[in-house]
C-alpha cells in the first residue's frame, strides 16, 4: 500500500508556504521559534518511529517541529490570532522521542494522550518564553491549553487544525497520496464554519473537494490500521521499555536525547552486552527485528518466536462540515460515495494479529 504512489520530490518551503501565503507570515512567531523546547521537536519524527524501520520507506523526515510550525501557521491563516497560534506552536512541546511510540508503551494505544499531561509544567518553567509571551502583552495560561480553541483542536471526526495538518505531510511521507496541487486545491476551499453545536469548525466551501479530502483522509488514516504499524509501535515500545528496565536508558531520556541518539545507546549497549541474561537477549532481539523487518504476518492467533500484536488503535477519519447555502452539514449526510468510504474505514478490522519473526 505505501507503495502504490510513484516517488516524487516534496518541497516543505513550497508547503509552508500554501499554508500561509508569505504576504500573510506571522513573523512575531519567529523569536519563539529558537527556544530549547521547541528546538528539541526537530529530532523528534512525526511518523512514530517508522523512519527508523526497514519496514516502512518514508519518502522523508518530517519533525514535531515541522508539524508545530505547520500548526500555527494553520490557526494564524483562519483566525489572526496570536494566542490561538502559540497554542498550536507549542502543543506538542511534551512530546517524547518516537511521537505516540510513548502512548503504546504506556497502554494508551486507544486514545493516544498520555503524553500531553507535562506540558503546562514545559511551559511554565521557561523564563524566556515568558518573557516573549509579555512583548506580545500574553501569558502561559492562554498558550498552555490548545484544546480551548476548536479552530486549533475537536474530537474526531471534526476537522481541526491539528488534523488538517498532521495528514497532508503522513500522506506525503507514507504513501505520497497527497500532491502540491491538491494539497492547495482541498487547502484553499477551507473555511471556518459553524457547527452543528453552533461552535467554530474547519470545513469546505464545496462538496466535491471536500470530499477529495475524506477520501484522502481516510486512505492515510487506513495505514494508520493496519497491523504493519500497529506492530511497528507496539515494537518499539516494549524496546524502550526494556532499555529502561535494563538500565540502558532512563525515562529522562526519552524528553531530552534525539530519537538517533537513543537508539545508538541502545546499540552500544547491544555490541557491548556479553552477559546475556533473558532480558538483554530479549532487547537485542527485539531491536534487531525492528530495525531490520521487511514485512509481517496476518494471523488469526499468535505464532512462536514470533512478536505478535493484537491491538484496538485509535481511528483517525474526519466527516467534515461542507457549506451548504446559509448552513454547514455533515459530508456524509450529503455524499453517498463519501459515506461509503467513512462506513468502510470504520467497519475495517485487521487480521486478529500481526506477528514478525524474530531477529536474534
Amino acid at each position: 500500500m505505501i507503495n502504490s504512489h510513484p516517488s516524487c520530490n516534496y518541497s516543505l518551503s513550497e508547503y509552508f508556504e500554501i499554508l500561509c501565503p508569505k504576504d500573510d507570515y506571522p513573523a512575531f512567531i519567529d523569536k519563539y521559534l529558537s527556544l530549547d523546547i521547541l528546538q528539541r521537536l526537530k529530532e523528534i519524527g512525526l511518523l512514530c518511529g517508522t523512519d527508523w524501520t526497514s519496514l516502512y520507506k518514508n519518502r522523508f523526515y518530517y519533525s514535531r517541529f515541522d508539524h508545530s510550525f505547520g500548526v500555527a501557521l494553520i490557526i494564524w491563516h483562519f483566525t489572526h490570532d496570536k494566542k490561538q497560534t502559540l497554542a498550536g506552536l507549542f502543543h506538542d512541546i511534551a512530546t517524547p522521542v518516537f511521537s505516540h511510540v510513548s502512548d503504546f508503551r504506556k497502554g494508551d494505544a486507544l486514545t493516544q494522550t498520555a503524553t500531553e499531561e507535562p506540558t503546562s509544567k514545559i511551559l511554565r518553567s521557561s523564563k524566556k518564553l515568558e518573557e516573549l509571551l509579555k512583548q506580545d502583552e500574553l501569558c502561559v495560561s492562554q498558550i498552555e491549553n490548545y484544546h480551548i480553541y476548536p479552530v486549533a483542536d475537536n474530537e474526531i471526526p471534526n476537522l481541526s487544525a491539528d488534523r488538517l495538518e498532521y495528514m497532508f505531510p503522513s500522506g506525503m511521507a507514507l504513501d505520497g497520496s497527497w500532491t502540491m496541487d491538491e494539497i492547495k486545491l482541498c487547502y484553499n476551499d477551507i473555511i471556518i464554519l459553524k457547527n452543528e453545536n453552533n461552535v467554530d469548525e474547519l470545513g469546505f466551501k464545496t462538496k466535491e473537494i471536500a470530499k477529495i479530502y475524506c477520501r484522502h483522509f481516510c486512505m492515510i488514516g487506513h495505514i494508520l490500521q493496519l497491523n504493519e504499524n500497529k506492530l511497528t509501535l507496539q515494537l518499539l515500545g516494549e524496546i524502550m521499555n526494556l532499555s529502561e528496565k535494563l538500565n540502558v536508558l532512563c525515562e529522562k531520556d526519552f524528553m531530552t536525547l534525539s530519537e538517533q541518539q537513543i537508539l545508538e545507546k541502545i546499540e552500544l549497549f547491544i555490541n557491548k552486552d556479553e552477559s546475556e541474561t533473558k532480558e538483554s537477549g530479549l532487547l537485542k532481539a527485539y531491536y534487531r527485528t525492528f530495525r531490520n523487518m521487511k514485512k509481517i504476518r496476518h494471523t488469526s492467533h499468535p505464532l512462536k518466536n514470533h512478536f505478535c500484536v493484537s491491538l484496538n488503535v485509535k481511528q483517525r477519519y474526519i466527516n467534515p462540515l461542507v457549506q451548504n447555502g446559509d448552513k454547514s452539514v455533515r459530508l456524509y449526510e450529503i455524499s453517498e460515495a463519501s459515506k461509503k468510504i467513512i462506513d468502510d474505514f470504520l467497519k475495517y478490522k485487521d487480521s486478529d494479529y500481526g506477528c514478525v519473526k524474530l531477529i536474534k
